[in-house]
């Protein structure tokens, strides 16, 4: 029998683009798509993002908030770019750190993350664990963030979807979920973004 072909390995015009332009993965355009839409990045923020390998998403942020800004750029995987000096990478698993862990440029203004489960092929198991990586960055966002703040976690669509999403509108003034155009057509991923952190949630409190 012959092998399948990987779909997610040939690259298309979404990955030329992304690598004309110095990015390491295509997933920057997908941030791009989402900062636009909701306007996520302002000169001057603190960015924390989750799960930042290979570090397209914290490149673009450095480039959104500028010199004055800093970026916190987090993953158990090295970056395969350099970062400017208003960002700083820090090699931390995200499932056993402590909050306080992640606090060099707390509080934060924005909080991403890109998490995702390294798929083992039964969709009913990846999607758990993306869950779990999402509910874990939103707890880290909700111990994080500013009152005001807005925090963008990528899912894999499921049974635990609706919960995922309730859990984000409980904490922010605003939430969406926005598939970026160029998510491949087999991807069953998501991201929710919530936007305003409500103050009476602000410091970890429900």
């Amino acid at each position: 029998m012959p092998r399948r072909r990987n779909p997610y390995g040939r690259p298309d015009h979404f990955t030329r683009d992304a690598k004309r332009r110095g990015f390491p993965a295509r997933s920057v355009v997908k941030l791009e798509e989402i900062d636009r839409r909701v306007r996520l990045f302002a000169p001057g923020q603190h960015v924390l993002d989750l799960g930042a390998a290979p570090g397209s998403w914290s490149m673009y942020a450095a480039e959104r908030v500028g010199h004055r800004g800093k970026i916190l750029a987090v993953d158990l995987c090295a970056l395969t770019v350099d970062l400017p000096p208003h960002a700083v990478f820090k090699t931390v698993d995200l499932l056993a750190a402590e909050v306080r862990d992640l606090a060099l440029f707390a509080p934060y203004d924005v909080v991403l993350s890109d998490m995702a489960p390294k798929t083992t092929g039964t969709r009913e198991a990846d999607q758990a664990t993306s869950f779990r990586l999402f509910m874990r960055a939103l707890e880290i966002a909700s111990e994080s963030l500013k009152t005001g703040g807005n925090f963008v976690g990528k899912i894999f669509m499921g049974p635990d979807f609706s919960e995922a999403r309730r859990a984000v509108k409980s904490q922010f003034s605003t939430e969406r979920t926005i598939r970026p155009e160029a998510t491949r057509d087999r991807s069953f991923e998501v991201f929710l973004v919530g936007l305003g952190r409500r103050a009476a949630a602000a410091n970890g409190s429900p």
